[in-house]
């Protein structure tokens, strides 16, 4: 990562070296030596961020002064007079009092440079129509006229570069001195249905499998394990196409790559899209050959597959480590792990964990109960509980932190992924995190990132739905296809952005305006309304008013459980050849008020039915937060003791969910049929 001296900032930001070291110690905990000292670039963006912030700021005080300087302009000749006798009479006493200040001074330090109390301070600024309080800054114009009052001369630091160039000092970095070895990151990559998380679920000797829909990774995990006694990070990362920007955000943030190839499939499209971003982020790998113990397996053919990407093995003359390993009989395991400590070892892994944190962000979602949590990756420093941090455009203060195991720890030091709660808002999967003196500093640099992202909305006189784009295509209504996308975490809302802004052609150009966590709401149907765009939400469900809304404005929300269905369904009505057969119409909603655990029947629920009706055997979901649980149908009905068909939206029922005993208070059952439709003619 590229370096920048300090003087060599200094010079960029028009301050002196001096000045920027203070402030690089008090705002951002970060010490240094001497103007020959060098900080990465991620810092000194950080710093220049603070410093246009500073200088707004800077810029609102200019106001006050040229208030001041208009009122007191126009006080009359006689006080012009007066004004200038008196700045005379200042020039000419060589024993006068000076003072010197930067471009902002806050009025404590004013006061405390010119020996006198800030109250009396206050009082002549109020006198010169300036409302300002003790802590408040006041530029260098207000104070040049402030000092007038107290016969004292004002002047301006000169910033002397050729002085602090002189004080040439043999250069020692403070990271070369505190640098510690730290534990490898280690991330899965391979083709789906490779055995990529049953082979970290071997080594974890835990079930990662059993919470994913389908056995199909949706999202990114990380976890660390000790291994001979030392500590390893594993990040798992999706093997579908769709999930390339995951996959690519993985390979930026690891220091080894285990590529998993099944021994009875070899290298497939994703496969090479793995070994792309490995080659492109410079990253050692070490090829796991999977399912070695599967009928038709051919590590040879594997091998030889591998030498078209230019990835030659160790044992036929390359340097690309090859391990045949079985996830399921754990053959394998042990040499994998070794030869991955082993790669690590080369490479003297070090950080200096005594410095400020940064880090990335692996995973974020929206808690009900905790409000936004993300799962962070320590790459340097020390994170401990309290902490105030810059995440992408949001900010907060670590209130709790925990390990992979869900266990509260106090600190995390490098290479360490931890979930914390306390951010204001959910940031984006791949966002930076760094560590800033307090919550001041993170918020006003925050706001100052925020502001740069508010400015999109097309609107579009004609409504579109995938349904009839293809028509409106043809027409030459709709030149962009906009998509508003929800999920239930931020890495699958990336995901399918990347995707389906990659189906864009020379007639229709797809754009995703927006991309958020969470359940639909009436605010994203306003969106799409204004902007002409349909919704598509993955693992989330619209609420009540989204839905209402929707129907009323005629908004397309289409929702999925597969992300690459919704890809495929965007593409075939982009080519006018989506005309489904079949339609969902939700019959009614009911809210789970209470449940009842029965031995020989399972969990009951007890119900409100607050939109619809609620009818036996049809298809049900159950959704907690806006996001979709599980789908089954209606296994009982019943009013009070008696099964009936179906119950009307404001009374109460009691419920039970074909195979699914998890009900909790507060979740959704939605229940609908599949409606058939006549095929359009386009």
């Amino acid at each position: 990562m590229s370096k920048i001296r300090i003087y060599e900032l200094a010079k960029e930001l028009n301050i002196p070296s001096k000045k920027l070291i203070e402030l690089l110690q008090e705002e951002f905990g970060v010490k240094v030596k001497n103007h020959m000292s060098a900080i990465e670039e991620e810092d000194a963006d950080l710093i220049k961020e603070f410093m246009e912030e500073s200088e707004e700021k800077g810029g609102e005080n200019d106001k006050k002064s040229h208030k001041y300087r208009s009122k007191d302009e126009s006080t009359g000749e006689s006080n012009k007079k007066g004004n200038r006798k008196r700045e005379k009479n200042l020039k000419d006493k060589d024993s006068e009092k000076t003072v010197k200040i930067e471009d902002t001074i806050t009025v404590k330090e004013f006061s405390d440079k010119i020996g006198k109390p800030s109250t009396e301070v206050i009082k002549q600024l109020i006198f010169m129509g300036v409302m300002a309080a003790i802590n408040d800054e006041i530029d260098f114009n207000t104070a040049q006229k402030l000092g007038e009052k107290f016969d004292i001369t004002v002047l301006k630091k000169e910033k002397n570069i050729d002085r602090e160039a002189v004080e040439q000092q043999e250069e020692e970095e403070d990271d070369d001195i505190n640098l510690e070895k730290r534990p490898p990151i280690i991330t899965v990559m391979g083709h789906v249905d490779h055995g990529k998380t049953s082979l970290l679920d071997a080594i974890r000797k835990s079930n990662v499998i059993a919470t994913e829909a389908g056995g199909i990774t949706q999202h990114i995990g990380a976890y660390t394990v000790t291994i001979n006694g030392q500590k390893i990070t594993f990040l798992d990362t999706p093997g579908h196409e769709a999930f390339t920007a995951m996959r690519a955000r993985g390979a930026q943030i690891t220091d080894i790559v285990i590529l998993v190839v099944a021994a009875d499939d070899g290298i497939m499209p994703q496969t090479a899209e793995a070994i792309s971003h490995c080659k492109a982020a410079d990253v050692p790998i070490v090829v796991a050959i999977n399912k070695i113990d599967r009928p038709g397996a051919n590590v040879d053919k594997v091998k030889q597959e591998l030498i078209d990407y230019d990835l030659v093995p160790e044992d036929w003359g390359g340097k690309v480590i090859c391990i045949p390993v079985s996830a399921r009989t754990k053959e394998g395991i042990n040499t994998l792990l070794e030869m991955v400590l082993l790669t690590a070892e080369m490479q003297e892994l070090k950080a200096n964990p005594h410095r400020n944190a940064r880090g990335t962000v692996i995973e974020a979602r929206l808690d009900k109960g905790r409000g936004a949590v993300a799962t962070l990756l320590v790459q340097n420093g020390t994170l401990h509980v309290g902490d105030s941090i810059i995440v992408g455009d949001t900010y907060g203060r670590v209130r709790a932190m925990f390990d992979d195991k869900g266990k509260k720890i106090k600190s995390a030091g490098p290479s360490i992924p931890v979930e914390i709660l306390g951010l204001s808002e959910v940031p984006e999967a791949g966002d930076r995190f760094h560590q800033v003196k307090n919550e001041k500093t993170a918020r006003e640099i925050a706001n100052k990132r925020k502001q740069k992202v508010r400015e999109e909305h097309l609107q579009s006189a004609h409504k579109v739905s995938l349904e009839n784009l293809y028509n409106q295509i043809k027409e030459g209504k709709v030149k962009e296809l906009n998509i508003i996308v929800k999920a239930d975490v931020q890495g699958s809302v990336e995901a399918l952005k990347q995707s389906l802004q990659n189906l864009s052609n020379e007639e229709v150009k797809v754009r995703v305006i927006h991309g958020a966590v969470g359940a639909i709401t009436e605010t994203d149907v306003t969106l799409a309304l204004a902007s002409n765009a349909i919704i598509i939400g993955f693992n989330v469900r619209p609420d009540i008013n989204a839905q209402n809304a929707a129907e009323k404005e005629f908004v397309d929300i289409k929702t999925y459980r597969v992300i690459y269905n919704a890809i495929e369904d965007v593409k075939a009505a982009m080519l006018g050849m989506l005309e489904p057969d079949y339609k969902e119409v939700v019959l009614g909603k009911a809210e789970i008020r209470q449940t009842y655990k029965i031995s020989s029947i399972g969990t009951i629920a007890g119900c409100y039915v607050i939109q619809g009706k609620m009818v036996r055997n049809a298809k049900a979901r159950v959704i907690r937060d806006g996001v979709v649980v599980f789908e089954s149908e209606l296994a009982s009905l019943k009013r009070f003791k008696d099964d009936v068909k179906e119950v009307a939206e404001g009374y109460e029922c009691g419920l039970s969910i074909d195979k699914f005993n998890d009900i909790k208070e507060g979740d959704i059952v939605e229940d609908y049929t599949m409606k058939e439709v006549r095929k359009k003619q386009l």
